[in-house]
C-alpha cells in the first residue's frame, strides 16, 4: 500500500500509513517511500525515510546511494558526501553494477567502464554514436561521475543494437536499480533507433519502446 500511494504521489498519506503500522516498518517499506520521494522530488520526506533506513543498519548500499543521489541532484554536495562517508564508516561498500544478456547462446556480462569484453572498442564507439544522436534530441547529461557515461546497461544496450536483428527486442538483466540517467538515455535511444528494450533491474521490469517506459518513470 505504501508503494501504491507513493506511485500516485500521495507521499504524506504513505508516511501516515507507515506511522500507523502496528509493527515496526521494514527496510522494504522505508525503501518504497524513499524511492517515491526521489521520483516526486520530496527531499524533506526523503531525508526522514533515509534516516529510518540507516538506523535499521541494513548492509544494502542501495538506500545510501539513492539518498546521496537525491542530495547531489539538489546541489547539496556536502550532504551527499556525508552519506557516502557514513557508508564507509559502517563498512558498507557499493555493490558493483552488472548487466548481462544472451546473444547466440552466449551470456555477455558488462560492468561500468568495462574494458574486458573482446568488442569493447566497437561497443564504446556505438554508444558514443548513440549519445550524439540523443544529444541532438535535447538530452543533457546530469552532473555526475564520468563513469555514468559507460554504465553497464548502456554498454549492454549498445552491444545489443550491434548484435541482434532490428526486429528483435533486446533483453537485458541488471543486478541493481537502473539509475535515472540510464533510464532517460534508454528511452531516447528507443526513439532514435526504433528498437525495443526489456530490462529487468533489481526493482521491476522496464519495457522501453518509442521513447517511453512501461514503468511510467516510477521505479
Amino acid at each position: 500500500m505504501v508503494d501504491l500511494l507513493g506511485r500516485a504521489g500521495h507521499l504524506t498519506e504513505a508516511k501516515d500509513l507507515i506511522d500507523e503500522m502496528p509493527m515496526k516498518p521494514t527496510a522494504e517499506v522505508w525503501g518504497a517511500l524513499l524511492s517515491a520521494c526521489k521520483i516526486h522530488g520530496n527531499n524533506e520526506l526523503a531525508e526522514i525515510a533515509a534516516k529510518h533506513l540507516f538506523e535499521l543498519d541494513s548492509p544494502d548500499s542501495g538506500s545510501y546511494m539513492l539518498m546521496a543521489k537525491i542530495y547531489a541532484d539538489a546541489g547539496k554536495s556536502d550532504d551527499s558526501a556525508q552519506v557516502r562517508k557514513l557508508m564507509r564508516d559502517k563498512g558498507i561498500k557499493k555493490n558493483p553494477g552488472y548487466s548481462w544478456m544472451e546473444v547466440d547462446n552466449k551470456v555477455h556480462v558488462f560492468k561500468a567502464d568495462d574494458v574486458s569484453h573482446p568488442q569493447v572498442l566497437a561497443i564504446r564507439k556505438k554508444l558514443d554514436e548513440l549519445m550524439e544522436k540523443i544529444t541532438r534530441l535535447g538530452y543533457v547529461r546530469t552532473e555526475s561521475p564520468r563513469s555514468e557515461i559507460h554504465h553497464s546497461e548502456k554498454l549492454a544496450v549498445a552491444f545489443g543494437i550491434m548484435s541482434l536483428p532490428t526486429w528483435m527486442p533486446i533483453h537485458i538483466m541488471k543486478n541493481l536499480r537502473i539509475c535515472s540517467d540510464c533510464h532517460t538515455v534508454i528511452k531516447l535511444i528507443s526513439t532514435v533507433t526504433g528498437r525495443e528494450f526489456v530490462i529487468r533491474d533489481a526493482v521491476r521490469f522496464h519495457h522501453f519502446k518509442g521513447g517511453s517506459c512501461s514503468c511510467g518513470d516510477y521505479w
